[in-house]
């Protein structure tokens, strides 16, 4: 199979579908793997890494979409990169499709073969090609959190672990998935007092045995999340439903009652966020205020730490790059339930349940859209 990987265009994204390690397996395959120039450039790999060990490389985007039978890829395809897609080609990345009607709307039209990164699910019902990201998303949005609470960024001015004798800033997590016990993880460690809530017991079970009395669990129920969310200094939305668009679980009449000077960071974004003022933000400019409340959305977290996400996520996605290349993409969804999974668009047909719900498309099931 010829496997093309384009440069990324989102603003400040500088992930890359592949490193050279991974384009070296998929040849040791017998497959062929074309680069776009500079592609990697943005994580230290150059285009002479890639010829080392046995890539093309290519000029432009334009060579990779038109002669590539599988593009992989970080983020979903902009407009011009959709424009490029052809029908039968394969497209393997993160989609985020539920709050994006324009993007879903092109891939139909386009007829290509649709595999989202998000969708893949795993024996034990996680989501093993989100995770990385999630991980380093919950991570980086302490990072980001406590810089919005500084006073140059219009927030409250508060040192997120305090100092002796002075309090600490009051973190609200929602969500205690991936994301949230990663970001727990991070606020505990900078000393701030941390509250986490879940609507699963076996998940506020398992947080209360990983970091103990360091952490509150707290079941999420509206009044439990109105008592925190006003009373905290920084919220962190961390709620995912797969597939699907996140809840606004954080109303506009909640974020006009807390604190001024507060901040939330919406980690849910790419699914639409999770709290009712939020919208899409960049790395060039990352927060905006609604209400005094500092908000940062940016929707590709993990780009600013390019170098650690693209090998944490080429880690997850490699076995399954392979597996499609290998078998042809049509006997690699057959044989694996959770690949087949990903399938969200699939020759103009919507193959998944969530963002067929979500943005009122007819749902197919993946097996009947495969036998047409």
């Amino acid at each position: 199979m010829l496997i093309g990987v384009p440069k990324e265009i989102k603003n400040h994204e500088y992930r890359v579908g592949m490193v050279p390690a991974s384009a070296r397996e998929l040849i040791s395959h017998g497959h062929q793997v074309m680069i776009e120039t500079n592609a990697g450039s943005g994580i230290g790999f150059s285009d002479e890494d890639y010829r080392a060990v046995g890539a093309t490389i290519k000029t432009t985007a334009e060579e990779i979409f038109a002669e590539a039978d599988m593009i992989v890829k970080v983020k979903e395809p902009l407009a011009e990169e959709r424009a490029r897609l052809r029908p039968d080609q394969i497209l393997f990345t993160y989609l985020h499709l539920a709050p994006d009607l324009p993007q879903t709307k092109d891939l139909i039209a386009s007829k290509a073969v649709c595999i989202a990164y998000e969708t893949v699910t795993s024996d034990n019902g996680s989501l093993p090609l989100l995770a990385p990201m999630s991980e380093v998303a919950g991570r980086m949005s302490i990072q980001a959190g406590a810089q919005c609470l500084e006073k140059s960024n219009r927030g409250r001015g508060m040192l997120l672990g305090g100092v002796p004798g002075v309090s600490p800033a009051k973190v609200v997590i929602i969500g205690g998935g991936v994301v949230g016990s990663n970001a727990a993880q991070m606020a505990i460690g900078m000393g701030a007092n941390v509250v986490i809530l879940d609507r699963s017991i076996d998940v506020l079970r398992r947080l209360d045995a990983q970091f103990g009395a360091r952490l509150e669990t707290v079941y999420s129920s509206k009044d439990a999340l109105e008592e925190h969310v006003l009373s905290a200094d920084l919220v962190i939305g961390g709620v995912l439903i797969p597939g699907a668009a996140a809840p606004k679980l954080v109303t506009e009449d909640m974020i006009k009652r807390m604190k001024p000077g507060s901040a939330v960071v919406d980690v849910a974004i790419d699914q639409g966020g999770c709290f009712a003022t939020s919208h899409a933000t960049t790395h060039a400019e990352p927060t905006y205020i609604v209400d005094d409340v500092v908000h940062y959305c940016v929707a590709n977290m993990p780009g600013a730490v390019p170098r650690t996400s693209t090998f944490a996520l080429n880690n997850a996605t490699l076995p399954y790059i392979i597996a499609l290349a290998n078998k042809g993409y049509k006997a690699a969804l057959a044989d694996d339930a959770h690949l087949l999974n990903g399938l969200n668009v699939h020759k103009g047909l919507v193959t998944c349940r969530s963002v067929a719900d979500n943005l009122g498309f007819e749902y197919v099931d993946p097996e009947e859209a495969l036998a047409l």
